[in-house]
Order: structure tokens, then C-alpha cells, then sequence
């Protein structure tokens, strides 16, 4: 727990440094999020926690959106099956080129709150089976292999850095994430 501690004091002064307000929403779930890393070993524990620096920022929507994660790509996404949800897709389409790094995901997922606003909550990394084909060994980020996700003929990788993901921080779906508020959301300029 010691540990926990020091890395969220840690990933606080980050986002500090980068001139972002601590609040309760952008450390949300962090605590459980770190402590589920902690088992992946020190060199991903280093990468979540650049991703983390570098997508501060994108809690506010706004801020994300001029920085280039502007394009819609999917409408709030929850599994049928009941896995969970992934909340709305934002890309930043100049990223869309074939290659993933640990610090520009090309993917942000937004869940949608009751008072219409978009909470950042995971990145997603994405490899088109045009660059990348489906018949190659999948790609690797974090020491995971990106999935197979033919409805839209590409590799992806979830990191779930934002909100705590009881299923795993690279699990596809969360039962945490929701689009019950998906409405509100939309029918309020972003």
C-alpha cells in the first residue's frame, strides 16, 4: 500500500507539473488502477504512468479536442453481452498511420455524465488491418498483444488508465463505464 501511495503522489505531481488542476475527477480510480499495474513490473508500470502525464490534459474535452482528438468515431459503446461499457471513441486521425506508442494513443474514450459532460476514462490503440494485417502476429504495447476487432477491421488495445477497470486495465470492456447518460451528452455542445 506504501507503494500505491508513493505512485499516485507521483502521477499527482505530474499532472501538476503539466499546469492541470488535482481534482477527485482526474485521479478517480487511480488507486485500484495502480495497485492492479503493480503486477505487470516496473518498465509498464513506467509507460501507464506517461500515459497518464501525457493524457492529463484530455480530462477537459475541449482541451482534447484542439489538440487533435476531435473525430468522433463511435457512439457510446456498451456490450450487449453485459462485459461492460467503453463510452464514446475520439481519434485523432493523424495518428491513425500504422504504428502505436506508449504516448500517443490514437484513441480517447469519453464516458458521458448526467450533467452532459465527457469524463475521460481510458486511450484506446489502434493498427488497421490495412497496415497491419489480420493474418500477422498482433501487435504489442505494455507487453500485450492487441486484439483482433474485425466490426472495424483493425488491432486494438485498451489501456484503462482514468477509471479502474475490475476486469483488467487492458480488458476491452469495463462494467464501470456506462452510456445511460449518452443522450444528455449528445443533445449539449462539447
Amino acid at each position: 500500500m506504501k507503494h500505491v501511495a508513493h505512485l499516485l503522489a507521483g502521477i499527482s505531481l505530474l499532472v501538476a507539473c503539466e499546469n492541470q488542476p488535482v481534482t477527485p475527477e482526474s485521479t478517480a480510480g487511480l488507486e485500484l488502477t495502480a495497485s492492479a499495474s503493480q503486477s505487470l513490473g516496473s518498465a509498464v508500470d513506467k509507460d501507464l504512468a506517461a500515459l497518464r502525464r501525457v493524457t492529463a490534459a484530455f480530462h477537459d474535452f475541449a482541451t482534447a479536442s484542439n489538440a487533435g482528438w476531435s473525430t468522433q468515431i463511435t457512439p457510446c459503446m456498451t456490450d450487449p453481452g453485459g462485459a461492460g461499457g467503453m463510452g464514446f471513441h475520439y481519434g485523432n486521425t493523424a495518428l491513425i498511420d500504422g504504428t502505436a506508442s506508449v504516448e500517443t494513443p490514437q484513441l480517447l474514450l469519453y464516458e458521458p455524465e448526467k450533467n452532459g459532460k465527457l469524463r475521460l476514462v481510458a486511450v484506446e490503440y489502434i493498427i488497421p488491418y490495412a497496415f497491419h494485417p489480420r493474418s500477422a502476429a498482433p501487435p504489442v504495447l505494455f507487453g500485450q498483444p492487441f486484439q483482433q476487432v474485425d466490426a472495424f477491421e483493425l488491432w486494438g488495445l485498451h489501456a484503462w488508465v482514468w477509471e479502474n477497470n475490475p476486469s483488467g486495465i487492458f480488458a476491452p470492456w469495463n462494467p464501470r463505464v456506462g452510456c445511460a447518460n449518452a443522450n444528455a451528452t449528445m443533445s449539449m455542445s462539447h
